[in-house]
């Protein structure tokens, strides 16, 4: 992991189109599978989405909690995050991926379920969710792909997506080192908890209630999750 290059060096357009080209290209790469999508660490899934389960149910218990009729997977590859659990919570799922394999494979996946919900093939750098009708926006592990400017335009962007009383809630892998981290085999970056909630403010949000994913092997980055709405 080469750290001596961060996020804030991605500036000007020709910098930041081959940090999203070379991602696009890495993750085209990749086998539509949840081995792929957790870069061969399959065995973590259901450690993770009952990390995530555990953390939604905590978020059901907040006074102004949000209701259960639509979510939003963000970047939401395959469907794994989708059909192992947000599928059990809300009535709606829509997703959003830009790799068109994913989402195909996700289509395929969720169509001998009772799933409902659309499919956007987009990057979240380019998305923007319809207004006012999300109860919870999830977005996981995919984030380390924005630019910091274009991760504050996002969450800007989902704000006005939420209903009353709903969450973002922000899933992702945190160094320890306080410093960001770029890995150039897949052309992302990841951020120090520091950093991150530096861009929730400046996105006009602010987080309610944080907690670390727990049981994860030692040797991996520890993982935060973020339940955060409009200030």
């Amino acid at each position: 992991m080469d750290n001596n290059k961060n996020s804030h060096d991605v500036q000007d357009d020709s910098k930041e189109s081959a940090f999203y080209v070379d991602a696009a290209k890495y993750w085209e790469q990749v086998p539509p599978t949840v081995d792929g999508m957790l870069g061969g660490l399959s065995s973590i899934s259901d450690i993770d989405l009952k990390g995530s389960q555990r953390f939604l149910n905590s978020i059901f218990q907040l006074i102004s909690c949000p209701g259960k009729e639509r979510a939003l997977d963000g970047g939401a590859g395959i469907g794994r995050i989708t059909k192992g659990f947000l599928m059990n919570n809300f009535a709606i799922v829509d997703l959003v991926e830009q790799d068109q394999q994913f989402l195909k494979e996700a289509e395929k996946s969720l169509a001998s379920t009772n799933h409902r919900g659309q499919f956007f093939n987009i990057g979240l750098q380019k998305f923007t969710p319809e207004l006012g009708v999300y109860d919870i926006i999830w977005v996981q592990w995919v984030l380390g792909h924005l630019t910091d400017e274009d991760l504050v335009r996002f969450l800007k962007r989902c704000r006005t997506g939420l209903k009353q009383n709903g969450l973002i809630v922000l899933k992702e892998n945190l160094t320890s080192s306080g410093e960001v981290e770029m890995d150039h085999t897949d052309s992302s970056v990841t951020r120090p908890p520091s950093l991150m909630h530096e861009l929730i403010q400046k996105a006009d949000l602010r987080v309610i209630k944080e907690q670390k994913q727990q049981r994860f092997p030692s040797d991996l980055y520890e993982v935060r999750m973020f339940a955060i709405q409009p200030i």
